[in-house]
């Protein structure tokens, strides 16, 4: 596990460190907005731990407090929005895939090609390794409070892995709206724009066709590469829980 954490965070520096070479050794503007990707490509996981954090001090207060029945609620409270929030913020990460179609780069560019394919999927690569960081640790999360008496078991029921897989796709639903409609995550506090722009897009020709090609391929792809990853740390934990 301690490998898989090493790479992921090398693979975000490399990709950090990637685009600020680019600027410097090829005089190049800096590429902000990359950069900006990479940071909103992060930002889940952070939302996750503070999330868990908070959900787990309001709940170790309501054990010790008189008034445990007061406190659950604020505890459920934190854990939904924290919840929420992660899930809109998470196709930030499996966005990355996008720039991939080296849309940065202009006809006299004079950064050799071979160095920009190496950026673009160091940053693909690091997004998806942030999102199944996440997806690993929400599946390892809901495994256990679920089916608490199976151990970690849990982690390999039914339900476990079909809440992996809604997660994978809803991610693929935030990156189709942020690359076709571009839309962010923040936008929802703008519900009537939103409602909008969606309907608007989703009234033109092939729109809906597109939509379902785009969210089926990619859903597939990140499914496939989560259960080569994730999949295989789940199967050696059980695995090895199971020789004990």
């Amino acid at each position: 596990m301690s490998s898989l954490v090493l790479g992921v965070i090398g693979m975000n520096v490399f990709a950090v460190v990637l685009v600020v070479a680019r600027a410097r050794a090829f005089h190049q503007p800096l590429y902000r907005p990359m950069l900006l990707n990479i940071g909103l490509s992060i930002l889940p996981v952070f939302v996750l731990l503070v999330g868990f954090v908070a959900t787990f001090v309001a709940l170790s207060g309501a054990r010790s407090d008189s008034t445990e029945g007061a406190l659950h609620p604020v505890a459920i409270t934190i854990a939904v929005v924290s919840a929420l929030v992660w899930l809109l913020l998470l196709p930030n990460a499996s966005y990355l895939i996008t720039e991939l179609n080296l849309s940065h780069r202009t006809d006299d560019d004079p950064t050799p090609l071979w160095y920009d394919i190496v950026l673009v999927i160091t940053l693909a690569m690091s997004g998806v390794l942030n999102l199944v960081i996440n997806v690993l640790v929400v599946q390892a999360m809901y495994g256990i409070a679920m089916h608490p008496t199976d151990d970690v078991a849990g982690l390999t029921r039914p339900d476990t892995r079909l809440v992996a897989i809604a997660i994978i796709m809803l991610s693929a639903v935030g990156v189709y709206l942020g690359r076709y409609l571009r839309l962010n995550s923040w936008d929802v506090t703008h519900p009537a724009s939103f409602v909008r722009k969606v309907r608007d897009h989703f009234s033109q020709t092939g729109a809906v066709k597109t939509f379902l090609g785009f969210t089926l391929v990619h859903t597939i792809f990140i499914a496939l590469l989560y259960l080569t990853i994730g999949g295989t740390i789940i199967d050696f934990v059980v695995a090895y829980q199971r020789t004990r």
